[in-house]
């Protein structure tokens, strides 16, 4: 089936109870990259079982939606999968009214449409470890939200290189701190929608616009689990500022993940000489 149309398809098995509340949904905007085939299977591969909901919103795509309905094939009975096509784009970029790049409205409104009050983040070119979920709905127990740490892995060989120890590292840390107090990568956040109700909004936001922590009420502190589970292709920063660069090459972060980079490509190009 191509997606010229729009496209609404569940897949679940005939005794999953839609109405009944999932433990946990998670939600992948997508253009139907190659690379959701792992992104879905690390949701699959989640222990111990849970009834988990994964709603997957198609932005723009780049391939057909068969490649979603022979992954979802796989399945486990736990996982009911919801996908969802409108028949158009809402991000600006591909002809939409909204400026999120990143799927424009989908995040926003497949947190609406979720049917669980915990709701997890997952781009569809990276992938989780098989307790992260479980970890999460752990740390996330009397907090209104909590986050992972996740790997940096080499975005040709999909090597792990290290841990992100200056982006994705929580309030007040990391390279983002001055500027917007801290930030977590969306695929390493767990949040509860009903506590949070008020943020499900700025899902949307452009790029580059600030969450005025004034904006909305002061949840409980999130918890840190400590557990590396998402994973991510490359830093998000160009390059760390000035002042946390030193510290960052104290700890090796960031020389690491370069001199992994440059080291591959060396024994690539070795590679072409040879044949």
């Amino acid at each position: 089936m191509t997606t010229a149309a729009s496209y609404f398809q569940t897949h679940a098995e005939a005794d999953f109870d839609l109405q009944r509340p999932a433990d946990v949904a998670v939600i992948m905007p997508t253009i139907i990259r190659p690379t959701m085939k792992e992104a879905l299977q690390s949701v699959f591969r989640q222990a111990p079982a849970r009834r988990i909901q994964i709603l997957i919103g198609i932005d723009r795509p780049a391939a057909d939606v068969a490649l979603i309905e022979a992954i979802c094939a796989e399945r486990p009975a736990h996982c009911c999968v919801n996908v969802i096509y409108p028949g158009y784009s809402t991000s600006l970029r591909h002809g939409g009214l909204h400026p999120a790049s990143d799927g424009g409205v989908l995040r926003c409104v497949l947190t609406y449409l979720a049917n669980s009050q915990y709701v997890a983040y997952l781009d569809d070119d990276n992938w989780w470890a098989d307790n992260h979920l479980s970890s999460m709905l752990a740390a996330i127990k009397d907090h209104h939200w909590a986050y992972s740490l996740r790997w940096f892995v080499h975005p040709d060989t999909r090597r792990t290189i290290c841990i992100d120890q200056w982006e994705s590292v929580g309030p007040g840390r990391g390279v983002f701190a001055q500027a917007f107090g801290g930030w977590v990568d969306p695929n390493c956040l767990m949040f509860d929608k009903l506590a949070c109700h008020q943020a499900i909004p700025w899902c949307r936001r452009p790029p580059g616009v600030r969450l005025s922590q004034s904006a909305l009420p002061r949840p409980r502190h999130g918890a840190c689990h400590g557990l590396l589970s998402a994973q991510s292709r490359r830093p998000q920063s160009r390059r760390p500022r000035a002042g946390d660069r030193r510290r960052l090459c104290r700890r090796g972060g960031w020389r690491r993940y370069c001199a992994a980079i440059v080291a591959d490509r060396n024994i690539r190009c070795r590679d072409r000489r040879k044949e």
